[in-house]
């Protein structure tokens, strides 16, 4: 059986901007799964949302992540590209981050340069480290990992801050260092999506926020630009939170979901979507007697 790691990797090389959607839990994790996508992505920023409901500032912690990412690669088969943010320290954090993650199932740890806490990289106030601090990283990161294809992939925030071509640069030199994939985070046009594809040897990332700074330019358009793969993150999120606050508002109003009753999946869906039927399978496996 070819290893997750193996998978993500051929994944992101033939460039075909294969579409990641995101996950922050375990049921995430199975639509996605189940709707038949060939990786999910493990977001930072919902972990955060959706476990501390706090906003993506750098409060989850790695044991925080790694429970997650645990909990997530018991529940799929697919690989998981998980962001491990800033690697929660300096490069000799790394290296602890690297082991936690890839024992806890990661196929691929995102790693940003980012100054901690860092923001989400579509929010404003950002800052990032000195280049050579982030260099340290990928070096440790690519020196810790036991599987020689867990895929590195290292993001810079520095499009934001120094420029574009100075985001490029910063990518290039990450390239140099040894990260098998290069993110330059928010993009704020088809034509700088295009000279990141074009300038930067390694396949790329492009991150899709709904409301946010990178233009959505569909996955045809991302896969002629060469383009890995192309991040939803909190797509799966958004749409659970709307769904979420309409019907609990009328549940609250009404006092009844009758009038809502279209928005909710149906109680053998939701069983089907945990797999019910495999652990009612072990039941009568193991039942004594």
């Amino acid at each position: 059986m070819t290893r997750p790691t193996t998978t993500l990797k051929t994944i992101l090389d033939r460039r075909q901007a294969t579409i990641l959607a995101g996950a922050a839990n375990g049921l995430f994790a199975r639509i996605v799964e189940d709707l038949g996508y060939e990786a999910v992505y493990i977001t930072g920023a919902g972990v955060a949302n959706m476990y501390l409901g706090a906003p993506d500032i750098g409060l989850t912690t790695l044991t925080e992540i790694a429970n997650h990412v645990a909990a997530i690669s018991d529940a799929v088969a697919i690989p998981l590209l998980v962001d491990a943010d800033t690697g929660f320290g300096n490069a000799v954090n790394m290296v602890r981050t690297v082991k936690v993650l890839e024992r806890a199932g990661a196929a691929g740890l995102q790693i940003e340069d980012q100054v901690f806490p860092k923001k989400c990289g579509h929010f404003d106030g950002k800052h990032v480290v000195p280049l050579e601090e982030m260099i340290a990283k990928i070096k440790a990161a690519v020196d810790t990992r036991k599987d020689g294809d867990l895929q590195i992939v290292a993001r810079t925030d520095a499009r934001a801050i120094l420029g574009l071509q100075a985001a490029i640069d910063r990518a290039g030199a990450m390239i140099e260092a040894g990260a098998d994939v290069t993110f330059v985070e928010a993009p704020t046009s088809a034509d700088e999506l295009a000279q990141i594809a074009k300038s930067l040897s390694v396949p790329q990332v492009a991150n899709i926020v709904f409301g946010g700074r990178t233009p959505e330019l569909g996955q045809k358009k991302f896969a002629e630009l060469g383009f890995g793969c192309v991040l939803y993150a909190n797509a799966a999120l958004q749409a659970a939170l709307k769904a979420s606050h309409e019907v609990l508002a009328s549940l609250r109003q009404e006092g009844s979901l009758s009038s809502v009753a279209d928005r909710l999946a149906g109680f053998e869906v939701r069983q089907q979507t945990v797999s019910k039927p495999k652990y009612d399978e072990l039941e009568r496996r193991y039942r004594g007697g």
